[in-house]
C-alpha cells in the first residue's frame, strides 16, 4: 500500500488536530466540563477502531453516546460512516475471557435476551444497561467478508450527552500515494491484484485498466476513508462525506 501519514483526528468542541495517541485525553478533558455544564443524566465516551486481532489500523471513531441510546442507533452510525454497502448482518458481542464466560457480569434483568452461548447483544438494549468504564465490545458487520470492529468504553459521565449520539472525532482522510508513480494520491484500488501494485492515481488507473480486464469490467473501487474499503460493494460513507 502506499505511504500513509499518521493517523490525526480533529477535535469537534476545539477544532484542533491531535494524534490518534493524544487525542482521547483530549477529548475526555472536554467532556468532563460537561458534567458542570450540562443536565443530569448518563453518558459514555467510545473509542472505535478495528479489532485488534487484525493489528493495528489508522482508522477510528470517537463518540459521545447518551445512556438512553440503543445499540441500533450506533449499530446505524457505524453502518452510514464506515460500513454499508448490501444489507449483511451485524452484531455486537462481549469478549469472552481467557477460559470461560464474558467480560462483565450482568444482572438477571440486564441478561434477559443476552444470548449466554456468543455474548451478542440485542440491538434495542439502552447503552446504559450495557457501557460501563473501561468495557471492550466487539462488532462485526457481515458474516462472510467481514469487517470486524472493537469498542472501548473510555469514561462514563453523570451528564446527559447533547445528542444521543454525537461524532466527537474521526480519523482524517489519509494520505495514501499511487504505488505506481509514487507521487499523486491514490483514487482507485484494484481488487484483484493482490501481487503486484494496488492503488492508482487517475492517470495510472487508466493505464492499469488497458492490461486488467477486470480492473476495466468490475474490480475498481474508490480509496475511501474506512477499514471497509476495497471489500465487498463497499464505495463510501453516507454521513460525514467530507472526510470520506
Amino acid at each position: 500500500m502506499g505511504k500513509r501519514i499518521s493517523s490525526n483526528g480533529k477535535c469537534i468542541f476545539c477544532q484542533k488536530v491531535f494524534s490518534k495517541a493524544s487525542l482521547t485525553k483530549h477529548l475526555n478533558t472536554h467532556l468532563a466540563q460537561k458534567v458542570a455544564e450540562g443536565k443530569p443524566g448518563l453518558s459514555f465516551h467510545i473509542k472505535i477502531e478495528t479489532s485488534k486481532r487484525w493489528g493495528s489500523s489508522p482508522y477510528f471513531l470517537a463518540l459521545w453516546a447518551d445512556g438512553n441510546t440503543t445499540m441500533q442507533k450506533i449499530d446505524t452510525l457505524l453502518r452510514q460512516i464506515w460500513l454499508e454497502c448490501c444489507g449483511h448482518l451485524s452484531a455486537f458481542r462481549l469478549p469472552r475471557k481467557k477460559g470461560f464466560g464474558f467480560a462483565r457480569s450482568f444482572s438477571p434483568l440486564e441478561l434477559s435476551g443476552i444470548p449466554t452461548d456468543d455474548g451478542e447483544i440485542p440491538m434495542n438494549q439502552k447503552v446504559k444497561n450495557i457501557f460501563s468504564k473501561d468495557l471492550i465490545l466487539e462488532y462485526e458487520y457481515d458474516f462472510g467478508s467481514t469487517t470486524a470492529l472493537q469498542l472501548t468504553v473510555i469514561e462514563e459521565f453523570n451528564v446527559a450527552a447533547d445528542k444521543p449520539l454525537v461524532l466527537l472525532s474521526r480519523n482524517e482522510p489519509l494520505e495514501i500515494l499511487c504505488e505506481t508513480c509514487g507521487k499523486e494520491p491514490a483514487s482507485q484500488l484494484c481488487t484483484v491484484c493482490t501481487d503486484q501494485e494496488t492503488m492508482f492515481c487517475p492517470a495510472c488507473a487508466r493505464k492499469h485498466a488497458r492490461k486488467c480486464a477486470d480492473f476495466a469490467d468490475y474490480a475498481a473501487m474508490p480509496v475511501v476513508n474506512s477499514p471497509r474499503m476495497g471489500v465487498c460493494d463497499y464505495t463510501g460513507g453516507l454521513i460525514d462525506k467530507e472526510r470520506d
